[in-house]
């Protein structure tokens, strides 16, 4: 008899990070199941139809709806990456955000440990975590036992159920905290700032736009390639043990820095006179620095970056100039 091929249930796979997950696993001979809102979103184009992936149509908010998939797919590994993922947009709805970011991690947290202790079928689990969590930092870099101590209802619903995959890693779960920093890929949308400036550097290269709006040119993010981080999921998932794993490049650049690659990549050297700061693009509260420190990651996992800062912003340049010469 064959041996049976690993299931992964991901929860959150039709965004940036789910979709290379998703790709990444399919590679590996898993079968891999999707939580979605609806099977149209556009980074599940980027997966094809391929027979080992399931799509599963589902409210994350239904009573039961998502402990009753999780008991039907009975996965080997299941990624919590579902997310309200805009800080500015928690402040529209903190409400949304904590049940969205918070309770459902709880559930699933929750159903994987029932699935382990009155089925015997071990899980292990990877939540998607955030350098949020910190808020206004009380040190930097950041590691692991950082205190956390949130500034936006993000941040709180991400430490609400971060501190959760602790509570049930003590209860004998394999459940492991990937603590995210900012990372990117074109197949961010544009509602976050990266993607807001390349699409917007590409449309006027092309004359097709005349600026750009953004809030605080001085915050400093340490900005990494999304499939870097996903991969880092992975080797949580795998690792012997449980634990919390920073994901970092531990290089910090502000968001002038990231207007100069972009704009440079198109032979713009001043874009002054393009980019105007628009007070409602300012968040309420916001971490004037977020640097990560990945030795845990690099020594416990095996983890490194593999792309630097300006090829990461060089590619989505590229892949926006690609879609408007489609």
């Amino acid at each position: 008899m064959p041996t049976p091929a690993p299931v992964a249930l991901i929860t959150g796979i039709s965004g940036q990070d789910g979709s290379y997950l998703a790709e990444s696993l399919l590679a590996d001979g898993y079968e891999v199941h999707g939580l979605v809102r609806n099977t149209t979103e556009e980074n599940l184009r980027s997966l094809g139809t391929p027979e080992r992936l399931m799509l599963h149509s589902v409210d994350l908010l239904a009573p039961d709806a998502l402990e009753q998939v999780v008991r039907e797919v009975k996965p080997d590994e299941l990624y919590s990456l579902a997310a309200i993922s805009s800080v500015a947009a928690s402040w529209n709805d903190p409400v949304q955000t904590g049940a969205v970011n918070g309770q459902v991690v709880v559930r699933l947290l929750d159903a994987a440990h029932r699935l382990q202790e009155e089925h015997g079928h071990p899980v292990r689990l990877v939540h998607a975590s955030s350098a949020e969590i910190f808020g206004q930092v009380a040190e930097t870099p950041q590691v692991e036992t950082t205190a956390i101590r949130p500034s936006s209802p993000y941040g709180a619903s991400k430490a609400y159920a971060h501190l959760s995959v602790g509570v049930f890693r003590g209860r004998g779960l394999h459940a492991s905290n990937t603590i995210l920093y900012n990372h990117e890929s074109p197949r961010r949308p544009e509602a976050f700032v990266t993607r807001k400036i390349t699409a917007g550097v590409a449309r006027i290269s092309a004359g097709l736009q005349e600026g750009l709006e953004l809030g605080n040119l001085d915050a400093r993010r340490d900005w990494g390639w999304a499939p870097d981080y996903v991969n880092a999921m992975r080797l949580a998932a795998s690792a012997p043990e449980a634990g919390d794993f920073i994901v970092a490049t531990g290089i910090s650049h502000t968001i002038g820095d990231f207007l100069d690659a972009a704009f440079g990549r198109v032979g713009i050297d001043d874009w002054s006179s393009l980019v105007s700061v628009n007070p409602a693009f300012v968040r309420p509260v916001d971490p004037a620095e977020q640097l990560g420190d990945a030795t845990k990651a690099r020594t416990e996992l095996g983890w490194q970056p593999t792309v630097d800062f300006e090829t990461l912003v060089a590619r989505m340049v590229e892949h926006d100039l690609e879609l408007l010469a489609r």
